[in-house]
Protein backbone atom coordinates (compact mmCIF):
# COMPACT_ATOMS: atom_id res chain seq x y z
CA UNK A 1 0.00 0.00 0.00
CA UNK A 2 0.97 3.66 -0.29
CA UNK A 3 1.42 5.80 2.80
CA UNK A 4 2.82 9.20 3.69
CA UNK A 5 6.02 8.50 5.62
CA UNK A 6 8.37 10.65 7.69
CA UNK A 7 11.97 9.61 7.01
CA UNK A 8 13.17 12.57 9.10
CA UNK A 9 11.54 15.52 10.91
CA UNK A 10 11.13 18.81 9.09
CA UNK A 11 8.80 21.09 7.20
CA UNK A 12 5.97 20.05 4.90
CA UNK A 13 8.54 18.74 2.43
CA UNK A 14 9.46 16.04 4.98
CA UNK A 15 6.27 14.15 4.08
CA UNK A 16 7.19 11.41 1.59
CA UNK A 17 4.68 9.19 -0.20
CA UNK A 18 6.09 5.67 -0.37
CA UNK A 19 5.22 2.00 -0.77
CA UNK A 20 5.00 0.28 2.62
CA UNK A 21 3.73 -3.09 3.89
CA UNK A 22 -0.05 -3.48 3.99
CA UNK A 23 -1.86 -2.89 7.27
CA UNK A 24 -3.00 -6.14 8.92
CA UNK A 25 -5.87 -6.59 11.36
CA UNK A 26 -4.87 -7.89 14.77
CA UNK A 27 -7.32 -9.41 17.27
CA UNK A 28 -10.25 -7.05 17.82
CA UNK A 29 -9.31 -4.92 14.81
CA UNK A 30 -10.50 -4.39 11.26
CA UNK A 31 -8.64 -3.14 8.21
CA UNK A 32 -10.20 -0.09 6.59
CA UNK A 33 -9.50 0.76 2.96
CA UNK A 34 -9.13 4.50 3.38
CA UNK A 35 -11.17 6.84 1.20
CA UNK A 36 -10.10 10.02 2.99
CA UNK A 37 -8.30 11.31 6.05
CA UNK A 38 -8.08 14.72 7.68
CA UNK A 39 -5.19 16.94 8.71
CA UNK A 40 -4.91 17.86 12.40
CA UNK A 41 -2.38 20.04 14.20
CA UNK A 42 -1.08 16.94 15.96
CA UNK A 43 0.07 15.76 12.52
CA UNK A 44 2.12 18.94 12.14
CA UNK A 45 3.77 18.30 15.50
CA UNK A 46 4.52 14.70 14.56
CA UNK A 47 6.06 15.84 11.26
CA UNK A 48 8.36 18.20 13.16
CA UNK A 49 9.47 15.43 15.53
CA UNK A 50 7.60 16.69 18.62
CA UNK A 51 4.73 14.19 18.92
CA UNK A 52 5.60 10.54 18.46
CA UNK A 53 2.75 8.02 18.04
CA UNK A 54 1.84 5.92 21.08
CA UNK A 55 3.62 2.58 21.41
CA UNK A 56 2.25 0.07 18.92
CA UNK A 57 0.46 2.66 16.78
CA UNK A 58 1.08 3.19 13.08
CA UNK A 59 4.12 5.42 12.44
CA UNK A 60 2.30 7.32 9.69
CA UNK A 61 0.36 10.54 10.41
CA UNK A 62 -3.42 10.71 10.44
CA UNK A 63 -5.72 10.62 13.47
CA UNK A 64 -9.00 9.93 11.66
CA UNK A 65 -10.29 8.47 8.41
CA UNK A 66 -13.27 7.26 6.46
CA UNK A 67 -13.47 4.22 4.22
CA UNK A 68 -14.70 0.67 3.82
CA UNK A 69 -13.88 -2.39 5.92
CA UNK A 70 -11.83 -4.87 3.89
CA UNK A 71 -10.77 -7.41 6.54
CA UNK A 72 -11.82 -8.54 10.01
CA UNK A 73 -9.45 -9.58 12.76
CA UNK A 74 -9.98 -12.40 15.21
CA UNK A 75 -12.93 -11.91 17.54
CA UNK A 76 -14.58 -9.07 15.63
CA UNK A 77 -18.38 -9.07 15.67
CA UNK A 78 -20.98 -6.56 14.60
CA UNK A 79 -19.08 -5.36 11.54
CA UNK A 80 -18.77 -6.82 8.04
CA UNK A 81 -16.49 -6.50 5.05
CA UNK A 82 -17.83 -3.70 2.88
CA UNK A 83 -19.27 -1.60 5.73
CA UNK A 84 -18.73 2.12 5.24
CA UNK A 85 -17.20 3.61 8.39
CA UNK A 86 -15.23 6.47 9.83
CA UNK A 87 -12.75 5.98 12.63
CA UNK A 88 -10.71 7.59 15.39
CA UNK A 89 -7.06 6.58 14.98
CA UNK A 90 -3.83 6.71 16.95
CA UNK A 91 -2.05 7.13 13.60
CA UNK A 92 -1.96 5.77 10.08
CA UNK A 93 -4.71 7.74 8.36
CA UNK A 94 -2.39 9.04 5.63
CA UNK A 95 -2.37 5.62 3.95
CA UNK A 96 -4.41 3.41 1.67
CA UNK A 97 -5.15 0.95 4.49
CA UNK A 98 -5.19 1.22 8.27
CA UNK A 99 -5.89 -1.21 11.12
CA UNK A 100 -8.50 0.09 13.56
CA UNK A 101 -9.66 -1.28 16.94
CA UNK A 102 -13.39 -1.97 16.69
CA UNK A 103 -14.11 0.32 19.63
CA UNK A 104 -12.93 3.27 17.54
CA UNK A 105 -15.19 2.62 14.56
CA UNK A 106 -18.26 4.70 13.80
CA UNK A 107 -20.89 4.26 11.09
CA UNK A 108 -21.01 7.08 8.56
CA UNK A 109 -23.88 9.35 9.68
CA UNK A 110 -26.92 9.43 7.43
CA UNK A 111 -26.78 12.41 5.11
CA UNK A 112 -22.97 12.74 5.25
CA UNK A 113 -20.81 11.65 2.32
CA UNK A 114 -18.14 9.03 2.89
CA UNK A 115 -15.55 11.62 1.86
CA UNK A 116 -16.66 14.30 4.33
CA UNK A 117 -17.11 11.76 7.14
CA UNK A 118 -13.30 11.65 7.36
CA UNK A 119 -13.36 15.03 9.10
CA UNK A 120 -15.72 14.05 11.91
CA UNK A 121 -14.19 11.50 14.34
CA UNK A 122 -11.29 13.47 15.84
CA UNK A 123 -13.18 16.73 16.34
CA UNK A 124 -16.36 15.04 17.53
CA UNK A 125 -14.47 12.91 20.07
CA UNK A 126 -12.36 15.85 21.25
CA UNK A 127 -15.29 18.22 21.69
CA UNK A 128 -17.66 15.69 23.23
CA UNK A 129 -15.10 14.34 25.70
CA UNK A 130 -14.02 17.80 26.86
CA UNK A 131 -17.03 20.09 26.57
CA UNK A 132 -19.82 17.62 27.31
CA UNK A 133 -18.36 14.76 29.34
CA UNK A 134 -15.65 16.58 31.33
CA UNK A 135 -16.80 20.22 31.58
CA UNK A 136 -20.51 19.31 31.71
CA UNK A 137 -21.67 22.30 29.67
CA UNK A 138 -25.29 23.07 30.56
CA UNK A 139 -28.21 24.73 28.80
CA UNK A 140 -27.88 28.52 29.05
CA UNK A 141 -24.20 28.48 30.02
CA UNK A 142 -21.58 30.50 28.18
CA UNK A 143 -18.85 28.65 26.26
CA UNK A 144 -15.72 30.42 25.00
CA UNK A 145 -13.92 28.59 22.19
CA UNK A 146 -10.47 29.74 21.08
CA UNK A 147 -9.83 29.14 17.40
CA UNK A 148 -13.51 29.27 16.58
CA UNK A 149 -13.14 28.40 12.89
CA UNK A 150 -10.72 25.50 13.32
CA UNK A 151 -12.03 21.98 12.90
CA UNK A 152 -12.53 21.69 16.65
CA UNK A 153 -13.91 25.22 16.85
CA UNK A 154 -16.57 24.65 14.21
CA UNK A 155 -17.66 21.40 15.88
CA UNK A 156 -17.69 22.93 19.38
CA UNK A 157 -19.74 25.91 18.21
CA UNK A 158 -22.38 23.81 16.50
CA UNK A 159 -22.66 21.16 19.19
CA UNK A 160 -22.83 23.67 22.06
CA UNK A 161 -25.42 25.75 20.20
CA UNK A 162 -27.46 22.59 19.61
CA UNK A 163 -27.31 21.84 23.36
CA UNK A 164 -28.68 25.28 24.25
CA UNK A 165 -25.46 26.98 25.34
CA UNK A 166 -24.36 30.49 24.30
CA UNK A 167 -21.14 30.39 22.30
CA UNK A 168 -18.38 33.00 22.09
CA UNK A 169 -15.31 32.44 19.91
CA UNK A 170 -11.98 34.04 19.12
CA UNK A 171 -11.03 34.33 15.45
CA UNK A 172 -8.28 35.91 13.37
CA UNK A 173 -10.18 37.84 10.70
CA UNK A 174 -13.56 39.46 9.91
CA UNK A 175 -14.18 36.71 7.34
CA UNK A 176 -13.69 34.05 10.00
CA UNK A 177 -15.92 36.01 12.37
CA UNK A 178 -18.71 35.87 9.79
CA UNK A 179 -18.24 32.13 9.37
CA UNK A 180 -18.35 31.55 13.14
CA UNK A 181 -21.53 33.58 13.56
CA UNK A 182 -23.19 31.62 10.76
CA UNK A 183 -22.40 28.38 12.64
CA UNK A 184 -24.17 29.57 15.78
CA UNK A 185 -21.71 31.71 17.73
CA UNK A 186 -23.20 34.76 19.46
CA UNK A 187 -19.91 36.66 19.75
CA UNK A 188 -16.82 36.51 17.53
CA UNK A 189 -13.82 38.28 19.05
CA UNK A 190 -11.03 39.42 16.71
CA UNK A 191 -8.15 38.42 18.96
CA UNK A 192 -5.58 40.51 17.06
CA UNK A 193 -7.55 43.67 17.79
CA UNK A 194 -9.66 42.96 20.88
CA UNK A 195 -9.06 41.71 24.41
CA UNK A 196 -11.18 38.58 24.62
CA UNK A 197 -11.59 38.97 28.39
CA UNK A 198 -13.22 42.39 28.03
CA UNK A 199 -15.23 41.34 24.99
CA UNK A 200 -16.68 38.23 26.65
CA UNK A 201 -17.44 40.06 29.90
CA UNK A 202 -19.27 42.72 27.91
CA UNK A 203 -21.18 40.12 25.89
CA UNK A 204 -22.22 38.28 29.06
CA UNK A 205 -23.06 41.39 31.15
CA UNK A 206 -20.09 40.70 33.40
CA UNK A 207 -20.83 37.00 33.96
CA UNK A 208 -17.87 35.58 32.03
CA UNK A 209 -17.45 32.13 30.49
CA UNK A 210 -18.71 29.06 32.30
CA UNK A 211 -16.53 26.85 30.11
CA UNK A 212 -13.42 27.76 28.11
CA UNK A 213 -12.09 25.37 25.45
CA UNK A 214 -8.49 26.41 24.89
CA UNK A 215 -5.97 25.36 22.25
CA UNK A 216 -3.30 27.94 23.17
CA UNK A 217 -2.02 26.83 26.54
CA UNK A 218 0.52 29.02 28.31
CA UNK A 219 -0.01 32.24 26.36
CA UNK A 220 -3.70 32.40 27.28
CA UNK A 221 -3.61 30.85 30.76
CA UNK A 222 -3.78 34.06 32.88
CA UNK A 223 -6.53 35.63 30.76
CA UNK A 224 -8.48 32.38 30.54
CA UNK A 225 -8.63 32.34 34.36
CA UNK A 226 -9.70 35.99 34.33
CA UNK A 227 -12.55 35.35 31.91
CA UNK A 228 -13.97 32.40 33.87
CA UNK A 229 -17.29 32.84 35.63
CA UNK A 230 -17.80 31.69 39.20
CA UNK A 231 -17.69 27.91 39.06
CA UNK A 232 -16.12 28.07 35.60
CA UNK A 233 -14.18 25.24 33.97
CA UNK A 234 -11.11 25.82 31.80
CA UNK A 235 -10.21 22.88 29.56
CA UNK A 236 -6.81 23.05 27.85
CA UNK A 237 -6.46 20.80 24.80
CA UNK A 238 -3.49 22.40 23.00
CA UNK A 239 -0.23 24.22 23.52
CA UNK A 240 0.09 26.40 20.43
CA UNK A 241 1.01 29.29 22.73
CA UNK A 242 3.59 27.48 24.85
CA UNK A 243 3.82 24.87 27.59
CA UNK A 244 4.52 26.84 30.78
CA UNK A 245 2.38 29.64 32.16
CA UNK A 246 1.59 31.33 35.48
CA UNK A 247 -1.60 30.19 37.19
CA UNK A 248 -3.30 32.69 39.52
CA UNK A 249 -4.49 30.38 42.27
CA UNK A 250 -6.04 33.23 44.28
CA UNK A 251 -8.35 34.11 41.42
CA UNK A 252 -9.08 30.46 40.76
CA UNK A 253 -9.98 29.89 44.42
CA UNK A 254 -12.12 33.02 44.62
CA UNK A 255 -14.10 31.85 41.59
CA UNK A 256 -14.28 28.25 42.79
CA UNK A 257 -13.14 27.42 39.26
CA UNK A 258 -11.13 24.53 37.85
CA UNK A 259 -8.47 23.89 35.22
CA UNK A 260 -8.27 20.64 33.25
CA UNK A 261 -5.68 19.56 30.69
CA UNK A 262 -6.47 16.61 28.45
CA UNK A 263 -5.26 14.69 25.43
CA UNK A 264 -6.90 11.98 23.34
CA UNK A 265 -4.33 10.13 21.24
CA UNK A 266 -2.55 8.17 23.97
CA UNK A 267 -5.59 7.19 26.02
CA UNK A 268 -6.11 3.46 26.65
CA UNK A 269 -8.36 1.62 24.22
CA UNK A 270 -11.26 1.26 26.68
CA UNK A 271 -11.30 5.03 27.31
CA UNK A 272 -11.31 5.75 23.60
CA UNK A 273 -14.09 3.23 23.05
CA UNK A 274 -16.17 4.91 25.76
CA UNK A 275 -15.69 8.30 24.11
CA UNK A 276 -16.61 6.92 20.69
CA UNK A 277 -19.74 5.36 22.21
CA UNK A 278 -20.66 8.72 23.71
CA UNK A 279 -20.20 10.43 20.36
CA UNK A 280 -22.36 7.84 18.63
CA UNK A 281 -25.15 8.32 21.18
CA UNK A 282 -24.93 12.10 21.62
CA UNK A 283 -23.35 13.69 18.55
CA UNK A 284 -24.39 11.45 15.64
CA UNK A 285 -28.12 12.24 16.09
CA UNK A 286 -27.29 15.96 15.84
CA UNK A 287 -25.34 15.30 12.65
CA UNK A 288 -28.09 13.17 11.12
CA UNK A 289 -30.69 15.84 11.95
CA UNK A 290 -28.55 18.50 10.26
CA UNK A 291 -27.89 20.60 13.38
CA UNK A 292 -24.18 19.73 13.23
CA UNK A 293 -22.46 19.46 9.85
CA UNK A 294 -18.87 18.67 8.88
CA UNK A 295 -17.27 21.97 7.86
CA UNK A 296 -14.75 21.24 5.11
CA UNK A 297 -12.42 23.97 3.89
CA UNK A 298 -10.90 21.98 1.02
CA UNK A 299 -10.08 18.49 -0.22
CA UNK A 300 -6.62 17.73 -1.58
CA UNK A 301 -5.19 14.45 -2.93
CA UNK A 302 -2.93 12.43 -0.65
CA UNK A 303 -0.01 13.38 -2.90
CA UNK A 304 -0.44 16.98 -1.71
CA UNK A 305 -0.17 16.26 2.01
CA UNK A 306 2.62 18.83 2.30
CA UNK A 307 0.39 21.54 0.83
CA UNK A 308 -2.37 20.56 3.26
CA UNK A 309 0.04 20.96 6.18
CA UNK A 310 1.02 24.40 4.89
CA UNK A 311 -2.65 25.45 4.84
CA UNK A 312 -2.96 24.60 8.54
CA UNK A 313 0.28 26.35 9.38
CA UNK A 314 -0.90 29.48 7.57
CA UNK A 315 -4.25 29.32 9.46
CA UNK A 316 -6.16 30.44 6.39
CA UNK A 317 -8.73 27.65 6.58
CA UNK A 318 -12.22 27.42 8.02
CA UNK A 319 -13.05 23.91 9.23
CA UNK A 320 -11.26 20.76 8.15
CA UNK A 321 -8.67 20.14 5.45
CA UNK A 322 -9.15 16.64 4.00
CA UNK A 323 -6.84 14.37 2.04
CA UNK A 324 -8.55 12.12 -0.49
CA UNK A 325 -6.80 8.77 -0.62
CA UNK A 326 -8.91 6.76 -3.07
Amino acid sequence: MRAVTLPSPGGPEALVLAEVPDAVAGPGEVVVDVVATAVNRADLLQRRGFYDPPKGASPYPGLECSGRISALGEGVAGWAVGDEVCALLSGGGYAEKVAVPVGQLLPVPAGVSLLHAAGLPEVACTVWSNVVDLARLQVGEHLLVHGGTSGIGTMATQLAHRRGAIVHVTVGSPEKATAALQLGATTAVLYKEQDFVEAVREATSGHGADVVLDNMGAAYLPRNVQVLATGGRLVVIGMQGGIKGELDLATLLAKRASVHATSLRARPLPEKAAIVAGVLADVWPAVEEGDVVPVVDRVLPLEQAGEAHQVLEDSTHVGKVLLQVS
